[in-house]
């Protein structure tokens, strides 16, 4: 099956680091139209100077599962702007590579690359572009909305939520029931990750007519202040009275006020307090139909860790659809080639 990878122009490979084990995810190789050899690294670590450098470095967004912190101090990083920001705001270092407007279009290393917006935070980004024969290459990142993604050749794709077997992996999101708890208690306290699931909580509270002050702990705000256009009033804990809306990371829940009631934003189980499924992911239905939808003539699953990835490929294999995940790419390259 890999083999068909190749026939498209494409060769898919892992890194080797320092200690003998696999860099992050993968990268990719391919001829550009103007024939010249190129890689593109997606979401991986940045290799030192003297070690293999990639054409690109390409950030699909900045959670640190996908390696930002790292690929942002290369002047071959790409991202979006929001991206770029949200990287500087949560590692406190100078992103030192290129960056774009989400659908824009621009040219690296004399390949002409689109991107998509995603959806999954501020600024996730998709990369498009097509390879010296024609392949259409899509890398994705994690996704909540695949609406605006294109059709192509080679995907590819997450399975944070992509087991069909594991019960988790199937959700909606409980939009009704957060509305219903912002009309009978406004002054509840709200655990969600500063990147992201903040803003998105934030996003979803101003569209259901929550028009008050919203207080947020400090790193969250900054965010939530840098990546929204319309947040409305957001402002530190303790600044809006004891009645306001509060978002904090949930491991900070248990610092605030007992009378506040509090809730954690997720699909997990394991928080001390009760949970509302509100999800930055698509579940294992949503993953397949993207994929359908896009349809790929090969997809590879590169994220996460675990066994997702290849659970998720074979349930696309199982549909007829030709998929393998990472943990099946056995090419590598050393960080000490030259």
């Amino acid at each position: 099956m890999f083999q068909k990878l190749i026939d498209m122009g494409v060769l898919a490979f892992r890194q080797i680091n320092s200690r003998g084990g696999f860099k992050p995810h993968l990268s990719l190789r391919f001829m550009s139209d103007e024939g010249k050899p190129t890689t593109f690294s997606i979401d991986t670590t940045r290799s030192q100077n003297k070690c293999f450098q990639p054409d690109a470095y390409l950030i699909t967004h900045a959670h640190s599962d996908h390696n930002g912190k790292s690929a942002m101090l290369s002047e071959r990083a790409l991202c979006s702007i929001k991206t770029a920001k949200a990287l500087e705001i949560r590692y406190g270092k100078k992103y030192k590579g290129k960056t774009m407007e989400i659908c824009d279009s621009f040219e690296v290393a004399g390949v002409k690359i689109r991107t998509f917006p995603t959806n999954h935070t501020p600024g996730s980004t998709a990369f498009y572009w097509e390879n010296e024969v024609g392949t259409r290459i899509l890398v994705t990142g994690d996704v909540k909305d695949y609406s605006m993604l294109p059709k192509c050749d080679v995907l590819i794709t997450e399975a944070n939520y992509g087991d069909p077997a594991d019960t988790t992996c199937y959700f909606d999101d409980d939009i009704e029931g957060f509305g219903q708890l912002l009309k009978e208690n406004s002054s509840m306290a709200l655990g969600a990750y500063a990147f992201g699931k903040a803003q998105r909580i934030v996003e979803l509270a101003r569209s259901l007519g929550y028009c008050e002050a919203i207080e947020m702990e400090s790193q969250s705000l900054e965010l939530t202040r840098c990546m929204l256009d319309n947040a409305g009033d957001i402002v530190g804990i303790g600044e809006a009275g004891n009645n306001a809306l509060c978002v904090v990371p949930p491991w900070d829940l248990e610092s605030l006020p007992k009378h506040r009631s509090k809730y954690v934003i997720s699909g997990r189980s394991d928080f001390k307090f009760p949970s509302i499924q509100i999800s930055d992911h698509l579940d294992v239905r949503g993953l397949t139909n993207m994929v359908c939808q896009i349809d790929p003539e090969f997809t590879v699953v590169y994220h996460p860790g675990g066994q997702r990835p290849a659970r998720f490929a074979s349930h696309l294999n199982c549909l007829g659809l030709d998929a393998i995940s990472i943990d099946r790419i056995n090419n590598v390259l050393s960080n000490d080639f030259i």
